[in-house]
């Protein structure tokens, strides 16, 4: 017998929607491929979670594996439907449904891989359900049902562009489908994936999957709108006597010149190294200047930072006020 959907998620019978969702979100995350990539037990597992969690978010399933367990599919296609006003109870069981995802990491393996290669980078916050209504087309024919799912790349494939991956269970089959994603895409925005939906009925067209873009944190760079933001260390003797210092962007290496004098905060501007999309004017990568000094100095080290500061008075919380 198949394992049961409500101990796959760790969660009561009578457990809300979003009870459902939350644990879902911690199982994936547990489980994901990309985090355990040599163990195939998590690799089986996360594929359990996400069968379970396709069928108990939503509604209509759930109330038909309540009654019927692991025959519920069936059920829904024709057998007997629970009645209005019946409170659902039934075996326990579950087989694999229809959605698998995830990103590669998570999520850019490429960095859309969060790997472009495996499983996506895909870390889905909650699987939506589905959207729209069924479109008529030829008569007696029904296109499939929209699916919506939330699909987390890496910050670099956001700025670059490139490919991940995401798997499909349909039917006890896994589907891997290749993503693109445009380079400079935004936080929130949606990719379709035509045709790739639920099935239609009587022989109709299928639905689209619509994947909700999120964005990884870089643990350097920042972004604002085309221009990009980042930190640069230099030494005291750097920021003092002026240096060209190395600095990665998304085009490339490039070599910024740090004038003499410059003092930590202050902000260096390198012209078209930010986001570049189609057709568009790149954006401007700004380098703050972040002088680092060494933790200890000697008796004789600081009475020469005496001297250059008597020799060299500045007032630094001159406008410093409430």
């Amino acid at each position: 017998m198949a394992e049961d959907y409500y101990k796959i998620l760790e969660v009561p019978r009578e457990a809300s929607q979003a009870d459902i969702q939350k644990a879902y979100r911690r199982l994936a995350r547990k489980h994901h491929p990309d985090l355990n990539p040599d163990d195939k037990a998590a690799k089986k597992r996360f594929q359990e979670v996400q069968a379970a969690f396709d069928v108990l978010n939503d509604t209509n399933k759930r109330e038909l594996y309540d009654r019927y367990g692991s025959s519920f599919e069936n059920m829904g296609q024709g057998g007997p439907q629970p009645g209005a006003g019946q409170r659902p109870g039934g075996p326990a069981g579950g087989e694999d449904f229809d959605f698998s995802q995830f990103f590669g990491d998570r999520y850019g393996g490429g960095e859309a891989g969060r790997g472009a290669g495996g499983f996506a980078d895909f870390f889905t916050e909650m699987r939506g359900g589905r959207s729209g209504t069924r479109k008529r087309g030829k008569p007696g024919k029904h296109r499939g049902a929209d699916v919506e799912s939330a699909l987390e790349i890496p910050f670099t494939i956001a700025i670059q562009g490139g490919e991940t991956q995401i798997s499909i269970d349909r039917g006890g089959k896994v589907e891997t489908i290749s993503v693109k994603i445009p380079a400079g895409i935004t936080e929130g925005k949606k990719i379709r994936l035509r045709g790739q939906g639920e099935p239609g009925a009587n022989d109709g067209p299928p639905g689209d999957i619509l994947l909700t873009i999120h964005i990884g944190a870089h643990p350097n760079f920042r972004r604002r709108g085309d221009d990009l933001d980042v930190r640069v260390p230099v030494t005291l003797l750097e920021a003092a006597e002026g240096a060209k210092v190395e600095v990665p962007t998304p085009q490339g290496t490039v070599a910024l010149r740090i004038p003499p004098g410059t003092a930590s905060g202050a902000k260096l501007r390198i012209k078209g190294r930010g986001v570049q999309r189609a057709g568009q004017t790149p954006g401007d990568l700004y380098a703050e200047v972040l002088v680092i000094i060494p933790k200890h100095f000697d008796e004789e080290e600081l009475k020469q930072l005496r001297e250059i500061d008597t020799k060299h008075p500045v007032h630094p919380r001159s406008e410093l006020r409430w």
